[in-house]
């Protein structure tokens, strides 16, 4: 959004006014964005689906393209935006995409049992769910008190850094056991529905460690912390291995 007080047209301003939020984190964003202007979210799958085709008719192979969609919190919510995309989607013949959805807040994680029949995945966006969760603004919470609280022992960690376990990773476990049951080591990985992490956690090698032994199938993370995941990614597998 433009500097407000860089823009000369009073209709612009008029219109910055209306959009402005006293919390944004929690406002009009995500899922709700899609679900209120439609044709934004039906410009960018109709985006993916155009580049799919391309790598079609150029490599004769589909890619593995997927379609993720942010902060949903209510299985209404879901419903809605799932049958506007294959509605956009219909109208590419062969073309079949997976189409998932975030879990970025407490609500999706304790009912991830409504999203079943409508999530082809799940990717657990660590860091909403870890802002949800913690009631923490992370620009507010690293700016102003977090420092204090980790120079004087309130918390031993980040939380925006390394996963902050006993609370938002017993909803990563929830969530995981809810859909793919108890953690039963390899064969829930491998058969069970995809769970993924994504955000700066992903780049945390302990927080890498939890998500595979949560039974996660994938972690993203910023370019420069791939070699770094991988790593982790590795040894936490390997430690998994020898325990079986």
């Amino acid at each position: 959004m433009p500097n407000r007080a860089e823009v000369k047209d009073p209709e612009v301003i008029k219109r910055i006014d209306e959009l402005s939020e006293a919390n944004p984190m929690l406002g009009m964003r995500g899922c709700r964005l899609g679900l209120v202007y439609p044709e934004i979210y039906e410009m960018q799958v109709r985006a993916i689906a155009e580049a799919a085709v391309r790598v079609r008719k150029t490599t004769g192979f589909w890619p593995r393209a997927q379609i993720m969609l942010p902060m949903v919190g209510f299985a209404a919510e879901m419903v809605r935006l799932r049958e506007n995309v294959e509605a956009v989607l219909s109208g590419y013949k062969g073309l079949k995409l997976p189409i998932g959805m975030m879990l970025e807040l407490p609500r999706a994680c304790l009912a991830v049992d409504q999203f079943e029949d409508t999530a082809d995945f799940f990717s657990f966006g660590t860091n909403d769910l870890t802002q949800t969760a913690l009631g923490f603004s992370r620009d507010d919470a690293e700016s102003k008190f977090l420092g204090k609280y980790l120079d004087d022992g309130i918390m031993e960690k980040n939380p925006f850094e390394t996963l902050d376990i006993p609370g938002v990773g017993r909803l990563v476990n929830f969530a995981v056991d809810a859909v793919n049951g108890p953690r039963d080591g390899r064969a829930r990985r491998l058969n069970g529905t995809s769970f993924g992490a994504c955000g700066e956690h992903g780049g945390d090698p302990a927080s890498i460690r939890f998500f595979h032994d949560a039974g996660l199938s994938y972690v993203s993370c910023s370019p420069f912390r791939i070699p770094v995941a991988r790593l982790a990614a590795a040894q936490a597998a390997i430690i998994s291995e020898q325990q079986i």
